[in-house]
């Protein structure tokens, strides 16, 4: 099994040129001590839990086989009774003197070699460094270290593309570093997560670990991964080999932050709470969304059917929002829009789409419209303030207008309703370059490309394509103005495809007079993945039995929240 649930692109110029390694120090020790000892607590309380509801006749049971385990302890030690130690045959090992150090050695000091299996470790040659041992050739500190050096480098021109995959049942996020010149796609290095990741936002916001300081006006370059689990963890993506994330929001958060009352005093753990709260979230992380322009509001959308804005600079939850839907909160995305920047959209299963101010006063309702079927995605148009675009399970793409929202979600009317995919409408990506481009993917292996005339305001499809990456669950535009037409895509079968748009016949002809340095003339596709020096042995036939077994149905990753 291996899938990759979610994508995120890091745009030119936040990524370190040269990432740091991890330091494990001795308040690194502390901070993950306490982070496992939370986990550990929870284990116990859950297992003791379990424990406390077993029924009389398990425990009944238990006690008959401890009755047996004691029949069999006695007869061990009867048996081991009747062993002699003074046998002819046992008595040249002197088994009685075994665990004694003196044995070991003859008259000189020296290990006889009956006993010991690391007689000759005396005579073995010690050299205080590398430098020393004459067997070494390649000394510390020459070409080695500077081949690294210029392997881990990442270059100005350079994009990280972000990829959440799960493989084997074990979860990790993949960065990429994406060289658009070299036509080269790599993984630069990877992160651990504790739990299958749904969704992943890049930040451009400093975190720092407890009890360092915020350093300010600064470019940063980190990842918040929302989980199965209720917890968002945050990583620094400028650091190699990191065991454990910069923050984690979430109750766990509080929870070590919480310092004793009185010196030597042991803090007492709070249970975890399985009721809806103002703090943290109680079910799975299904969506984030970072606002741009007050990069410490990070909004989150949860199972458990709350939105969150959580405060990066504290890491602790500044507003929750239980009222905006009655089920699963699956996507939200801030408006792009300086002058709407604290508008937030989100999308629930529940088949309604909310457009809220979170500046607007307490008890003020959000404006709310209805579609056909569960929400998939909810993007704003970078384009126009007014628009936003809602996907669904059904496969229809809608393009809503902000400002005629409907007195009640059935008489929602949108600008246009289209019919994309006859399977579930995953993801889209919206170009942030070129008005009117807009990429679709599905469930059913497809990526189309459209285009919304900007005369008659309607979309017609481009060109509809399988790039071999199984079910597509995530699509997204490249940032940069440079590489606007790379749309990445990746989905079930565990692969990343960096699709260079432009070089695609029909979106030139559609887009030559709208982009400079674009025109019709026909040009070599380019399509970009990881190199594999393995062979591809698995036939397709083979990739439809391993993804049966992954247990993705038609509604793709997000059903597995269920």
């Amino acid at each position: 099994m291996s899938m990759i649930t979610a994508t995120a692109w890091v745009p030119r110029g936040f990524a370190a040129p040269f990432p740091t390694k991890y330091t494990f120090d001795e308040e690194e020790f502390e901070r993950i001590s306490k982070l496992a000892k939370l986990e550990l607590d929870d284990a116990k309380d859950d297992l003791a839990e379990a424990q406390a509801e077993l029924t009389g006749e398990k425990v009944a049971k238990k006690d008959e086989s401890d009755d047996e385990d004691d029949d069999e302890t006695h007869a061990t030690d009867a048996a081991t009774q009747d062993i002699d130690l003074q046998d002819d045959d046992l008595k040249e090992y002197d088994l009685e003197n075994y665990d004694n150090d003196d044995a070991a050695e003859n008259e000189d000091g020296e290990g006889d070699g009956t006993l010991s299996m690391f007689g000759n470790v005396r005579n073995l040659a010690y050299h205080g460094s590398n430098a020393e041992d004459p067997y070494i050739t390649l000394k510390e500190g020459e070409e080695s270290d500077d081949e690294e050096r210029e392997e881990m480098q990442i270059l100005p021109t350079d994009n990280m593309l972000l990829a959440a995959r799960i493989e084997d049942e074990v979860a990790h996020l993949e960065c990429y570093v994406y060289e658009d010149d070299a036509d080269n796609l790599y993984v630069h290095h990877d992160i651990m997560l504790p739990a299958i990741p749904l969704a992943v936002e890049w930040l451009n916001m400093p975190i720092s670990k407890p009890g360092e300081p915020v350093p300010e006006d600064q470019k940063a370059n980190f990842v918040a991964v929302g989980t199965m689990d209720p917890d968002i963890e945050i990583w620094d993506l400028d650091t190699v080999d990191c065991m454990y994330p910069n923050a984690v929001l979430g109750q766990g958060t509080a929870e070590i932050s919480a310092a004793p009352t009185m010196p030597g005093q042991k803090k007492k753990k709070k249970r975890k709470s399985k009721q809806i709260n103002d703090k943290y979230h109680i079910d799975s992380v299904l969506a984030l969304s970072a606002n741009r322009f007050h990069r410490n509001l990070l909004a989150s959308a949860s199972a458990d059917t709350t939105v969150k804005l959580w405060d990066l600079s504290t890491q602790q939850c500044a507003k929750s929002y239980n009222d905006f839907h009655t089920d699963k909160v699956c996507a939200l995305h801030f408006h792009p829009h300086e002058a709407h920047s604290t508008v937030l959209l989100t999308g629930s299963y529940d088949r309604t789409v909310c457009a809220a101010d979170l500046r607007a006063a307490e008890g003020t309702k959000p404006k709310r419209w209805g579609v056909d079927s569960d929400v998939e995605q909810v993007r704003w148009d970078p384009h126009n303030e007014h628009v936003f675009y809602v996907s669904t399970e059904s496969g229809i793409l809608y393009a809503f207008d902000a400002r005629n929202a409907p007195t009640t979600p059935e008489k929602t009317q949108a600008i246009w309703r289209l019919q994309a995919h006859e399977s579930s409408l995953s993801s889209f990506a919206l170009n942030p370059t070129v008005p009117g481009f807009i990429a679709t993917a599905s469930t059913d292996r497809t990526v189309k490309l459209w285009n919304v005339d900007q005369a008659t305001n309607q979309p017609s499809m481009v060109v509809s394509r399988d790039l071999g990456v199984g079910r597509v669950f995530s699509t997204n535009f490249a940032p940069d103005d440079a590489v606007a037409f790379r749309l990445a895509v990746a989905g079930s079968k565990g692969a990343v495809q960096v699709w260079d748009t432009s070089t695609n016949r029909a979106v030139r002809e559609a887009f030559a007079g709208r982009v400079k340095g674009i025109d019709a003339t026909e040009v070599k596709e380019r399509l970009v993945a990881v190199a594999n020096d393995e062979e591809a042995s698995d036939s397709d036939e083979d990739e439809e039995e391993n993804e049966d077994e992954a247990g993705a149905d038609e509604r793709g990753w997000e059903s597995m929240s269920e």
